[in-house]
């Protein structure tokens, strides 16, 4: 009798678990003993670590995402949107996304890894009218509007502080030559990047100072209570005029009608047992779930790292489930974090050392790179990242080495360590 595991989703939880799953069970799905069904309502993965090149123009969108057929060749890929879940039945009910009939499908071991949307409906008027990183058009459609923006008298808005909406500003006002006022970043908090303030201030800071170096307006210690079709208006009553709102304004996770039953935390995360499982034979992780840290046994931050090393623990549960073998607790430590502002320009926390300059953002191309799921893509980024920012900056000469390494000869461009 062949065994199904179901896939929900085409994010990273998707793609690691079925890489750490094909691995061990290789043989079984040869035989047919086996066999992996993904569900998702894209039939490409976006990988978002590059959001900020693609929206400065600096990369095609095209080099970040993966057809999942390709990332997951034996896989059977259903292109539909999950209605619904009956973990009683075990099976998923689905509406296929060429309008046919709705089906349904069968499973022995299920993965949730449907992850989480912006919260837009919060602020009144903001539905329809702003475009969020995880938009359904994907990543063409945050460049589409970036770059339509770039005529726009009026300047972009960016919604949410943190690093994510920090880094998009700066992207924006990187793609428009850091004139001052072509973006406003709003973020209701005291300061920008305030969980980097609480952890590493040296480097929250330096995010502050490459906002300023960009022209970027910050607006702090305000939110933005309405959105209509020619601005936004503040809790301050200030109004701003424009025409593009992108908004970075937490996460808020999916829920999936039939997944009732299963608990949640107060921000209606799955709650994870330390082998990832919700459930016998249903498993959880990335942004949709709530896994707890081996160490500090606290929530783990919502960013791809984590929702890789989850996706990793949570295929190598399912292959030891399938071959009738307990699961193993999730053990990953983490590695940390890093954003860019323009080539040669970033930040890093890498295993508690505070880095800055060329050499933060050198690390934190290696490290996507190594996580594109595309080799060939991966290996294609360089070359299109060097070619597009010598011909931005209008260089007749740019070595190989000067932007391997992210040095823009510039004298601000200084790299610093700390512990």
């Amino acid at each position: 009798m062949t065994r199904r595991v179901v896939l929900l989703g085409g994010g990273y939880v998707t793609l690691h678990a079925y890489g750490a799953l094909v691995r061990r069970v290789r043989g079984m799905l040869r035989d047919g003993s086996v066999e992996i069904v993904v569900v998702s309502d894209n039939l490409v993965h976006n990988f978002h670590g590059f959001t900020g090149e693609v929206v400065s123009g600096l990369l095609p969108a095209h080099l970040t995402q993966t057809p999942l057929a390709e990332a997951m060749p034996l896989a059977t890929v259903v292109h539909a949107r999950v209605e619904h879940v009956d973990l009683s039945a075990r099976t998923v009910t689905y509406r296929p996304a060429d309008g046919s009939a709705r089906g349904t499908t069968s499973y022995d071991a299920l993965v949730l890894g449907t992850g989480a949307g912006e919260p837009v409906d919060e602020v009144d008027g903001l539905i329809g009218r702003g475009l969020t990183l995880r938009h359904p058009g994907g990543l063409e459609a945050l460049a589409a509007r970036a770059q339509a923006a770039d005529d726009d008298a009026d300047p972009v808005v960016v919604v949410g502080g943190g690093l994510a909406g920090a880094e998009l500003a700066a992207a924006l006002a990187d793609r428009c030559g850091g004139r001052p006022g072509r973006v406003v970043l709003v973020h209701r908090g005291d300061r920008v990047v305030p969980a980097l303030h609480a952890r590493r201030p040296r480097l929250a800071r330096r995010v502050e100072h490459e906002l300023a170096r960009l022209g970027v307006d910050v607006r702090t210690g305000v939110a933005v209570t309405s959105a209509d079709d020619d601005g936004v208006t503040l809790s301050d009553g200030t109004r701003v005029r424009t025409r593009t709102v992108l908004a970075t304004t937490g996460q808020r996770a999916v829920r999936l009608p039939g997944t009732e039953p299963l608990a949640r935390d107060d921000d209606g995360r799955l709650r994870t047992l330390p082998d990832l499982t919700v459930r016998d034979g249903v498993w959880a992780a990335g942004d949709a779930a709530r896994v707890l840290h081996p160490r500090t046994h606290e929530p783990v931050p919502a960013n791809a790292l984590w929702a890789i090393k989850a996706g990793d623990q949570v295929g190598r549960n399912v292959a030891r489930a399938l071959q009738s073998r307990p699961g193993l607790p999730f053990r990953y430590l983490g590695l940390g974090q890093g954003a860019a502002f323009g080539v040669g320009h970033g930040v890093a926390d890498i295993w508690g050392l505070s880095i800055t300059g060329p050499l933060a953002w050198t690390l934190r191309l290696v490290f996507f790179l190594r996580f594109l799921p595309s080799r060939r893509r991966a290996h294609a980024i360089p070359a299109e990242l060097r070619r597009r920012h010598r011909r931005r900056r209008g260089q007749t000469v740019l070595s190989d080495r000067s932007l391997d390494l992210g040095v823009r000869r510039e004298p601000r461009a200084l790299t610093t360590v700390e512990g």
